[in-house]
């Protein structure tokens, strides 16, 4: 399996991995699938500050894995909401394990300080693979979301990536640090 930055040359199957989440399940909020053009903009504008990972074997579309902001204002900068898609035919096999503990060494390595993930619930896989890699449960937002009929709890998990003593520097951009991207 490898793993690198995206290009929004991947948007087409990366649109089409996220595409039944959307339709068929309450794990992405969203109501319509985005176009692959919509994807590669999120792509592009997603790595002008934060990575943005894809997982492929053989030439086989696998997974991605993303941070964005977690807050617009300014005192947030340090931390990040994480989310991680796999394809049906890669589930079980690592997939979002891998690319995760890659995506959370690359936002230390910036200078963020916490990473957040929003869980739609039920979800035990989800929840395992955050808990198993050191995110904790911080509360739930009650009936947050209307979708496919009914209302949707949204778990939050956190996972401090780093111990920023004193006056933290500004979180690095990814182009700064990943400059080939």
């Amino acid at each position: 399996m490898k793993i690198r930055l995206a290009t929004s040359d991947d948007a087409g199957w990366i649109a089409g991995i996220y595409a039944p989440y959307v339709r068929d399940t309450v794990i992405s909020f969203e109501m319509e699938p985005p176009s692959a053009e919509e994807m590669a903009r999120r792509i592009e504008t997603t790595l002008q500050t934060y990575p943005w990972l894809v997982a492929q074997d053989a030439g086989q579309p696998l997974g991605y894995a993303y941070a964005s902001p977690h807050r617009a204002r300014a005192a947030y900068r340090w931390s990040c909401d994480v989310s991680v898609y796999v394809a049906p035919q890669a589930q079980r096999r690592s997939v979002g394990t891998k690319l995760y503990v890659r995506l959370l060494d690359m936002l230390e390595e910036q200078g963020f300080r916490n990473a957040f993930a929003g869980i739609a619930l039920p979800n035990a896989a989800s929840i395992a693979l955050h808990e198993r890699l050191g995110f904790t449960h911080l509360g739930t937002y009650r009936d947050v979301g209307y979708k496919l009929g009914a209302w949707h709890d949204v778990g939050w998990w956190q996972k401090i990536l780093s111990d920023v003593p004193g006056v933290p520097r500004d979180p690095v951009p990814l182009p700064e640090i990943n400059p080939g991207r």
